[in-house]
């Protein structure tokens, strides 16, 4: 017999809150991390965690441009993504890929935005500002983690939305 939340061709279903715990959990613990970030360009906070990359953190977050291109933190954004991501990890249950393909796409449209600022945020730092920020760093591990995670349950329901038609 042949579970019906599970896709063609797959051996378990990529919505079952198993596979979707780590990717909610990687989610909030970027939103912490932006949070912090932000409580720093805030001015909160006099500094921030940097065990490697001596004033790095300080150049990426106080003195670069991209820090002073919104009227609000920058990072107060990724805290913003991180947050929706979470949210949309407990939306819907087992086999929402089929049942409510929305809602997993939504969840991976929130993970490629968060993969491409990450990749971003990266290539800021090695080609533009020459300078690292540790917590940044940490920050897009967690966004292209969530990317890997989540991408199987994109696939799965782009999978059933073209074959659907």
């Amino acid at each position: 017999m042949h579970d019906s939340n599970i896709p063609p061709g797959w051996k378990d279903d990529p919505s079952r809150r198993g596979r979707r715990a780590p990717v909610l959990i990687l989610a909030l613990a970027g939103c912490g991390i932006a949070v912090y970030l932000t409580l720093y360009q805030l001015d909160i906070l006099a500094s921030v965690f940097e065990p490697f990359f001596g004033s790095g953190s300080r150049r990426i977050l106080k003195d670069s441009g991209i820090s002073h291109l919104l009227p609000i933190p920058d990072a107060s954004l990724g805290a913003l993504a991180y947050l929706a991501e979470a949210a949309s990890e407990l939306l819907g249950g087992a086999g929402r890929w089929r049942r409510s393909p929305w809602k997993a796409l939504l969840t991976g449209l929130l993970s490629c935005g968060l993969l491409l600022a990450a990749v971003m945020l990266v290539v800021f730092q090695v080609a533009v500002y020459h300078a690292f920020c540790t917590m940044c760093l940490v920050s897009a591990l967690c966004s292209v983690a969530i990317f890997v995670l989540a991408l199987p349950e994109l696939v799965a329901t782009l999978q059933h939305v073209r074959n659907a038609k």
